[in-house]
């Protein structure tokens, strides 16, 4: 029988969202942890702060000039844990991953009340930076501002910087592999968001609690500006948010010893990561994810579960490419839920930290409903997968300390990796695309990601001004991927692509 000094158990949670219309009155990234924490002390009864002996915080990047914020909450919180860590960066998958480190400590006995936490304050940060600049429009994608003043590497030279204009090309290249339409893989991409919408709906801690039909989402208008091709603003993670989430875990000995009511403790299972070559470039292709697989297959399997067995999940969703994916992995219908927050557009998009949103949010469904959740967090530019599971009861045979890292499996199921030719020139054919729009809806410019007929990888551009090409890429009428075209070298040193027809 498993000592229950060495069974983790989630004892509390607590969320805050912060709506203050003076920016200067708001608060940054740190209030916000301190306050979410303070809520998951107050739902696990109150009195667990001052037991705290490890504080994992998600890297936040509103309040820059205020990193590292873990020694600083510490001293907010007023207690000094022997464990402190801060995540370098604030990738999707860290509180996923923070919460299966933590299990394993309490499992190994290192610790006995450790809490993980994040928040984000972009909204608020723009919105002083705007003041401070004396008004105009604050650019809220964190995520590309971050690397103004750098010198671009090759990708980022064609525009590919963000998480906006990577995942796109997943979504293109799946969708012509799954031998979908344009308007087919609009229409799954819109009902899911759609669904997305119903759940932050009924959520009282998402940022946007409108319900959006399929169609709305899925047309672009003005106030659904198309993004990067085919995304819409409301198929995008929505980061202009002030948001906080953290939780509070235990093990099952501790939370009885002070008196935690049963029904309010939630299991942690284990856990499973893998990860994709950071280079995007670098990968086999942008049709699958060996890493995604593999750590969704792998974490059922080591939970003894089948996808049967799951009766909630949360699938990570800055753009839809990443639940889609995963729920054809899972084997997950359409018409199930798959989020318990609402989204990254609905329920919130605060940079690294959604997935402790999740975890909050699926432990008190777990509690409502009973039953299992699948938690799946993606991070980086579809790079870092994590995935664990919770429940109402102890799942046999679980035991931690237990290693979740997964990735000799991943890499072994990994295809060739193509090279990349940084100098050529000639004829391809497409592997996959995106088309990067102003603010205003109209086309910046197309990124093409090709094949040389030597198989090397190269990254083209199609200016704005070859509607012909753009057209052709946006309309639906052909599948673009696998399309052949001409690269050649323009007078600014790139190289443009221009489609081949007859």
């Amino acid at each position: 029988m498993t000592d229950p000094a060495r069974v983790p158990v989630i004892i509390g949670v607590g969320q805050i969202n912060d709506r203050e219309p003076d920016p200067f009155a708001a608060m940054d990234s740190p209030a916000l942890m301190a306050a979410a924490l303070a809520r998951a002390d107050a739902d696990a009864g109150g009195g667990w702060i001052d037991r705290i002996d490890s504080l994992s915080v998600v890297d936040q990047i509103s309040f820059r000039d205020l990193n590292p914020v873990v020694d600083g909450l510490a001293a907010t919180l007023g207690i000094a844990p022997a464990h402190r860590f801060q995540t370098a960066m604030p990738m999707g998958d860290s509180p996923v991953r923070l919460l299966n480190d933590a299990a394993n400590r309490i499992g190994a006995g290192d610790s006995h009340v450790a809490a993980i936490v994040g928040a984000e304050a972009l909204r608020t940060a723009a919105r002083r930076a705007a003041a401070t600049a004396g008004g105009g429009e604050s650019d809220h994608n964190a995520m590309r501002a971050r690397h103004r003043g750098r010198a671009p590497d090759y990708r980022q030279r064609y525009g590919l910087t963000a998480p906006v204009d990577v995942y796109p090309l997943y979504e293109n290249a799946t969708r012509a592999a799954w031998g979908q339409s344009l308007d087919a893989g609009q229409r799954e991409s819109a009902a899911i968001w759609s669904d997305f919408s119903t759940v932050a709906a009924a959520n009282p801690d998402a940022w946007l609690r409108t319900e959006r039909r399929a169609d709305e989402i899925a047309t672009p208008t003005a106030d659904n500006r198309p993004i990067a091709f085919p995304y819409t603003k409301l198929m995008v993670a929505n980061s202009s948010v002030n948001q906080g989430a953290g939780f509070l875990v235990t093990s099952l000995a501790l939370a009885r010893a002070h008196g935690v009511d049963p029904a309010r403790i939630v299991h942690v299972g284990h856990g499973a990561a893998a990860h994709e070559p950071d280079d995007i470039l670098g990968r086999a292709g942008y049709a699958a994810s060996a890493g995604m697989r593999v750590t969704l297959e792998r974490t059922l399997a080591i939970n003894d579960l089948t996808i049967a067995d799951i009766d909630h999940v949360e699938l990570y969703s800055c753009f839809p490419c990443v639940p889609k994916m995963a729920r054809r992995i899972l084997d997950w219908p359409l018409n199930r839920a798959m989020s318990v927050v609402g989204g990254l557009t609905f329920g919130g998009g605060p940079i690294g930290n959604y997935m402790s949103h999740a975890v909050a949010a699926m432990v008190e469904r777990i509690r409502r409903d009973g039953g299992t959740g699948l938690l799946f967090g993606n991070g980086g530019f579809a790079t870092h997968n994590h995935a664990i599971v919770l429940s109402r009861a102890a799942l046999p045979g679980t035991a931690f300390p237990r290693a979740f890292d997964h990735q000799r499996d991943a890499d072994a199921a990994r295809g060739i990796v193509p090279p990349v030719d940084k100098t050529y020139v000639g004829t391809g054919t497409v592997e996959s695309y995106t088309v990067l729009y102003d603010r205003d809806g109209s086309a910046r410019a197309g990124i093409v990601v090709a094949r040389n007929p030597a198989g090397a990888r190269f990254l083209a551009r199609v200016p704005a001004t070859d509607g012909a090409t753009i057209a052709f890429l946006t309309d639906g009428a052909i599948e673009p991927v696998g399309s052949g075209g001409t690269a050649t070298r323009a007078a600014d040193g790139l190289v443009d692509w221009t489609r081949v027809t007859g």
